[in-house]
């Protein structure tokens, strides 16, 4: 038995029996990618060009989960398409400028069919940890695609964080809330203010998506009012006819990044100047129908929409590790976050969307693929001298 085999039978063994009456064990020869959204698909495309196998292990049912499920109808993507495709795969002409979210997810559903991407649906990361001893991850899962759920552990050289920034919604503690007695709902399971018709209702938080959740319950005919703490900073989408992110591109050559991510208007501001949107300060508490506000004022209302935001979920099942921070973010700043140690990589925590992940993912599948192959390399130049060994002693 070669020094390879019996260090893999000896970590098999390690698990102990018990592992093995619940779960099975599976060696990836490649890495395994946690999360099958824009940046899981973006490594696993640029691991296939280079002929790297691989696999994507994604906890919902389908790509793109956040996409499909977790955003509203009237969902458009803030950016021109030329900074939202994926490597190697543009968006198609007749795509307009801003595509819509059911286009977006439609170009994702091709990128995978062109790359021939097949994930893992259903099944969730409850743990990942480097072995020291072996020096591979040991990856344990929960698979519920079948009738029973089954624990499966992926042995593997490489691992592939791709979870994002976007992972889990983040919902405050208000005093009062349970007292409410109205619909209290986050952004993400918002889909239309055609149920809101004729409501009063609160959105609390004013960024990109409190801004067109609150625009949106205009256009369906409830009276919205928007919680905003603190100064906001509002850019219109378009400066004479380019957008505001691809001036803001040109302008970085020069310019340091500075300050609060800025809310890219698409209409909501002209509700707020009217009176449409009302601007409301921040929340003291609240109790049956209504919110008071820091400033003594009472509101009446009927709805709650926490347009709250997200966070990373990689403290909850990444183990023993000092890459990402407390928040699941990497602690090294872009262009930098992208490679860890021991064969710990991250896509999609740039803080600079799709463009961001797209140039993370092609330097994890370049490194990756690097690795890979100057390993198999050698596993082929071992197993040649042994043969010619073998042969020499006829």
């Amino acid at each position: 038995m070669s020094s390879c085999c019996h260090n893999m039978t000896n970590m098999f063994q390690s698990f102990g029996p018990d592992d093995f009456l619940s779960s099975r064990c599976i060696w990836v020869n490649g890495p395994v990618i946690v999360g099958a959204g824009p940046s899981g698909l973006a490594v696993g495309a640029g691991l296939k060009n280079q002929v790297v196998p691989f696999i994507i292990l994604e906890r919902a049912n389908c790509i793109a989960s956040l996409w499909q499920k977790r955003t509203y109808d009237r969902l458009k993507l803030h950016l021109p398409k030329q900074f939202c495709q994926l490597p190697n795969f543009p968006f198609p002409d007749d795509f307009p400028e801003y595509p819509t979210k059911y286009q977006f997810i439609s170009y994702l559903e091709s990128y995978a069919k062109q790359f021939d991407i097949n994930p893992h649906f259903n099944e969730t990361v409850q743990s990942a940890k480097y072995d020291e001893t072996f020096s591979l991850w040991r990856v344990k899962t929960v698979s519920t695609s079948g009738p029973n759920p089954i624990g499966v552990e992926y042995i593997c050289r490489w691992l592939v964080v791709a979870t994002g920034e976007n992972a889990e919604k983040v919902v405050p503690e208000f005093e009062g809330l349970q007292d409410f007695g109205g619909h209290v709902t986050h952004a993400c399971d918002y889909k239309s203010g055609q149920s809101y018709s004729g409501e009063r209702v609160l959105v609390v938080g004013c960024g990109n998506s409190g801004m067109e959740v609150s625009l949106d319950l205009c256009n369906h005919n409830a009276n919205p009012s928007i919680v905003v703490r603190s100064s906001v900073h509002v850019l219109p989408r378009e400066v004479f006819g380019k957008s505001t992110f691809e001036l803001a591109v040109s302008m970085m050559k020069w310019l340091p990044l500075r300050g609060k991510t800025p809310v890219l208007d698409i209409g909501a501001l002209e509700k707020i100047r009217s009176g449409e949107i009302k601007i409301v300060p921040g929340i003291k508490k609240f109790s049956r129908g209504r919110v008071e506000l820091v400033n003594g004022q009472t509101l009446e209302i009927d709805s709650v929409i926490l347009a709250t935001g997200y966070r990373s979920n990689v403290p909850s099942w990444l183990k023993d590790n000092e890459f990402f921070s407390e928040e699941g973010v990497p602690k090294k700043p872009f262009p930098n976050g992208w490679k860890g140690k021991s064969g710990l990589y991250a896509v999609g925590f740039t803080r600079r969307g799709i463009s961001g992940a797209s140039l993370d993912a092609i330097s994890v599948s370049h490194d990756i693929a690097k690795c890979w192959k100057e390993e198999t390399k050698h596993k082929k130049t071992s197993m040649a001298a042994r043969h010619r060994r073998c042969i020499s002693h006829f």
